[in-house]
């Protein structure tokens, strides 16, 4: 042994460390940058693992083992129906959410203790539960309105609900992708119907508007087209109300629709409940009549086989007499009874049957004239709404009409006088002017059906007894002497008499007849001449 030296020694010391080595190495594990290396076992502190992102750490052969959990992001499709919102309308909203286990070291040690050993489809299965549920939680808090127009709100919300809830198993929410949200009633439909109606009828009163801008403009000298455009504003208007009615009237329609869609749901629920009620209760006393009709019959098989080993001693013939005759009694009580039984349970049956078929179906009735009713009147009430705003604008369109006209007349009157200048006394006379064709035709139609074959004047041609002239000769003298003025007024309003009513001339004096007293003005007589 001594003859072998040190170099054994130092060999086997040299291999004992290169063993040791080796082991070091082997024991010595890194991290991948998508990976979380988990290490458990015995930690430091109080925690039950210690979570590596990147680098790496020693672990201890007996004491430590050690997991990886992956990085790489899950896509989970959430395909949430039938969600109940702030104003019991149920929507459908598809969504894709990216998730992923968090690089924290708070959520990581969260992923280490409830998602290690789990696989992707395991730990994708748990996110979607937990995202439906706080999917729904978010919807119920929030109106149609809020969650199809303000979808950042949306979002924000989901994000903050979804975000607190998977960090509790080492999750964090990457992305959120909401797609086109629709509902069971078709509100959602309905509400694009009405901004787009809305943005029509906008830009039909722009346009209306405009035109109306213009023939106010032109209103001073066309007094019939300021009178048309009242006219089209007005029927406008009633469009816009005509419109706005049939929205409140399909809105309301589709709102009754949903109640009394939830309201049959329910009814059928709380209908299956008391059915299910009604099964159980007959199934409960069903076994209880059969379990004391067994009890009954072990009993009297019991009691007669005590009664026939008892049967064998003659001395006993007495007692075994009067304990059959016991028996036998308790044997018909017991029968009794579970006939009893057995008849309560068939009326309990019967009333069961009774309520559901009769009494169920008349409240469903009862409800369903209520709702009916409810839903009659408020389509009435709005029907009468409806109207009265219609009149009302037809009233209002017609009263705009007629200031419209009153103002262009006001305007013409006003210039009609600023036209005389100082001859106030000639508007009114323009103004009668401008009447006389409907005041001759007036006068046309009085004697138009009137058959004149010919007009015969009967007049003796001498004097009155005061000195004048007959009858026939003051008409037509007092005829010849108004022709001036009436031309004169003819002249000054810009009319053209007959030639039958002759011509007036200017002379520079009147020449006057002494004889008769009467005085001549420059006249031509009609073809023919008129007897002075």
């Amino acid at each position: 042994m001594s003859g072998l030296g040190p170099l054994p020694i130092i060999g086997a010391f040299v291999l004992l460390v290169l063993f040791f080595m080796t082991l070091l190495v082997r024991q010595y594990r890194r991290c991948p940058s998508n990976r979380v290396l988990v290490v458990y076992g015995k930690v430091a502190g109080q925690r039950a693992a210690r979570c590596l992102h990147g680098g790496g750490t020693f672990i201890i052969p007996l004491l430590q083992s050690y997991a990886y959990l992956n990085l790489e992001p899950m896509t989970i499709e959430i395909d949430l129906a039938a969600a109940l919102s702030k104003k019991n309308i149920r929507v459908n909203v598809p969504s894709t959410f990216t998730i992923g286990i968090s690089t924290e070291p708070d959520i990581m040690n969260n992923a280490a203790e409830r998602l290690l050993g789990l696989s992707e489809t395991d730990v994708a299965h748990q996110a979607r539960d937990i995202i439906l549920g706080q999917m729904r939680l978010v919807i119920a808090t929030l109106s149609i309105e809020e969650i199809n127009q303000d979808r950042e709100k949306f979002l924000d919300l989901v994000n903050k609900n979804v975000s607190t809830e998977v960090n509790k198993i080492g999750l964090e929410l990457i992305n959120v992708n909401v797609r086109d949200i629709t509902d069971e009633s078709g509100y959602i439909e309905a509400l694009g119907r009405k901004a787009a109606s809305e943005a029509i009828n906008q830009a039909k009163v722009e346009v209306a508007d405009a035109d109306r801008s213009g023939a106010i403009g032109e209103s001073s000298a066309q007094r019939e087209m300021s009178v048309e455009v009242a006219q089209q504003n007005a029927q406008s208007v009633m469009g816009q109300k005509l419109a706005e009615r049939d929205r409140r009237i399909e809105v309301a329609k589709l709102e009754a629709s949903g109640v009394s869609g939830e309201a049959d749901a329910n009814r059928s629920k709380e209908v299956a409940v008391a059915e299910q009620e009604a099964l159980a209760v007959q199934g409960r006393k069903k076994a209880e009549a059969d379990q004391r009709v067994q009890v009954a019959s072990l009993e009297a098989n019991a009691v007669q086989g005590e009664n026939e080993s008892r049967a064998n001693i003659a001395d006993y013939e007495a007692t075994l007499a009067e304990r059959q005759a016991d028996a036998k009694r308790r044997g018909e009580v017991a029968l009794a009874n579970s006939s009893r039984d057995v008849l309560v349970a068939e009326k309990e049956q019967v009333l069961a049957r009774l309520e559901k078929e009769q009494i169920a179906q008349q409240m469903i009735e009862r409800t369903k004239v209520e709702i009916d009713a409810d839903a009659e009147a408020e389509r009435l009430r709005r029907i009468a709404q409806g109207k009265a705003d219609a009149v009302l604008a037809s009233y209002k369109a017609e009263a705009e009409g007629i200031r419209k006209v009153l103002e262009s007349k006001a305007s013409g009157y006003e210039n009609l006088i600023r036209v005389c200048g100082e001859r106030k006394d000639l508007a009114p006379a323009l103004l009668i002017i401008e009447k006389l064709p409907e005041l001759v035709a007036e006068q046309v139609k009085a004697i138009q059906n009137l058959k004149i074959d010919k007009v015969t004047v009967w007049d003796s041609g001498t004097n009155g007894a005061d000195g004048a002239g007959g009858s026939t000769s003051n008409f037509l003298r007092g005829l010849i002497g108004s022709l001036p003025p009436i031309h004169e007024l003819a002249e000054q309003a810009g009319i053209d008499l007959p030639d039958v009513l002759g011509r007036v001339k200017e002379t520079a004096e009147e020449e006057t007849d002494a004889s008769s007293g009467e005085t001549q003005p420059g006249t031509d007589a009609p073809a023919g001449g008129l007897p002075s």
